[in-house]
């Protein structure tokens, strides 16, 4: 299939799965070169996905100003500098030594998802779910941080009923903050899906799914 197709594919797999909201389609282009990335912008893709900074300042060098990248890796705090001038928001805030090396080298406003753990799975990162109420209440102390939603990676399993309840759980957790009404932390969005599992994200709300190996295979 060409990127033109695939890019196709997914759009109509996101329209005939939600659920009613607005999806952002975040093309991972982590594992590609800067010639793939400009062929997913030439098919109407804006949002991009790194999980390195040298592959964000690679791709932020070619694509136009119009193009907004994601970082949605584990970020380390000695790093953030490197990109925080380039970064359209950040998928990974799970510390709050992160949020405060975050606040001290911004000059603006980030946006920013925290990633919680909802599996519970010691290969993954993020803060348990229990910690979530209580990370983003301190995240108050830092004003360049805004929490403008949750992420989460789910198990990497074929069971349905799994993927499903990992994705209703953020949600749910989600529509907890959302109804604290945080001015830091408006938390209207959920970051949720991959190319394995993006129509139930989908269908259990995400806002933004990020998607690789199907965009680019």
């Amino acid at each position: 299939m060409s990127i033109a197709n695939n890019v196709k594919h997914v759009r109509q797999t996101i329209e005939q799965h939600r659920a009613g909201q607005d999806v952002t389609l975040i093309a991972v282009t982590k594992s590609v070169g800067p010639d793939v990335a400009t062929a997913l912008y030439e098919e109407g893709v804006r949002h991009f996905g790194e999980n390195r900074p040298e592959g964000l300042l690679a791709k932020a060098e070619v694509l136009p100003d119009d193009a907004l990248i994601h970082f949605i890796g584990s970020l380390q705090t000695r790093k953030v500098r490197q990109i925080i001038d380039r970064v359209a928001a950040i998928h990974s805030l799970d510390r709050l030594s992160l949020a405060a090396e975050i606040d001290k080298r911004a000059n603006r406003v980030i946006d920013c998802f925290v990633q919680v753990n909802v599996s519970g799975e010691a290969s993954k990162h993020g803060i348990e779910k229990e910690e979530v109420h209580a990370f983003i209440e301190n995240c108050k102390q830092y004003p360049h941080i805004r929490v403008i939603g949750l992420m989460t990676m789910a198990p990497f399993t074929e069971d349905e009923s799994v993927l499903r309840d990992t994705f209703h759980q953020l949600r749910t957790l989600r529509d907890d903050v959302l109804a604290k009404g945080y001015a830091h932390a408006p938390c209207t969005e959920l970051s949720m899906g991959m190319s394995n599992d993006y129509p139930i994200a989908v269908e259990e709300g995400a806002s933004f799914v990020r998607i690789g190996t199907i965009l680019v295979q």
